[in-house]
């Protein structure tokens, strides 16, 4: 239902655009059907696209430092014959600068009562240039996600720090076909780890959840969910 949701969002982006004319989606990290069975939830906009004959391309961030996005998200647009090209975590913007993202849609580990949203760290670097270039920023979540009883996601929400090893290294396929490990930076230079960050609700133009599309706000989730919000009062 995320999907369907979201698909109404494509169409009318689709709609101002001349015949042929693809709509240009960026994501980052993965939110597919390997983590979502069959759909996934930021993912699920773009197979009910596919399906309804609006022709689309994946703008697919590598997600650092685990590479998720390289990973896991370009494998499943590479099985779905979806047009879609691998970017560096910080090309989102410049891409954004000259009109070759219509949308961005991401999913979230964790959502407050309002609005705030968790989720892969860069997620909130997207969302500040999303915002500054005026390009419709939304996040897909199942609504299991939303934690009802943390309302400031920055103040709030604790942020796992992961090992440092994540970053001075790479994990890849060898010219051998082995997968295999290589350090990027100098014996002796640390890596710092945050693994998640919160994008503020003010940069987030909707929630996609699988009940409909809400404002991320206390007003907008408590519309959408109101038996979820009576269940904690």
């Amino acid at each position: 239902m995320i999907g369907v949701h979201g698909l109404e969002i494509l169409r009318k982006i689709a709609a101002r655009k001349a015949p042929g004319e693809v709509v240009n989606i960026l994501t980052h990290c993965n939110a597919g059907w390997l983590a979502t069975v069959d759909w996934g939830t930021a993912t699920s906009p773009m197979y009910h696209a596919q399906l309804d004959g609006i022709p689309i391309h994946i703008w697919v961030d590598e997600t650092r430092p685990r590479n998720q996005g390289a990973l896991l998200t370009s494998w499943e647009m590479n099985s779905h014959g979806i047009p879609h090209h691998l970017i560096v975590d910080n090309a989102g913007g410049h891409l954004m600068q000259h009109g070759q993202v219509d949308l961005v849609i991401v999913g979230t580990d964790r959502t407050t009562a309002h609005g705030d949203v968790c989720n892969k760290i860069g997620t909130y670097l997207k969302a500040l240039a999303a915002h500054d270039n005026g390009v419709p920023f939304y996040v897909a979540l199942p609504s299991p996600t939303i934690d009802w009883t943390v309302k400031d996601g920055i103040a709030e929400i604790p942020i796992e720090a992961r090992g440092g090893e994540e970053v001075t290294h790479v994990q890849g396929k060898l010219a051998n076909g082995e997968i295999g490990e290589v350090q990027i930076s100098p014996d002796g230079t640390p890596g710092s780890n945050p693994a998640f960050d919160v994008t503020p609700r003010r940069l987030i133009t909707g929630l996609i959840t699988e009940r409909g599309i809400c404002e991320a706000s206390p007003e907008g989730l408590a519309r959408m969910f109101p038996d979820r919000v009576l269940d904690q009062a």
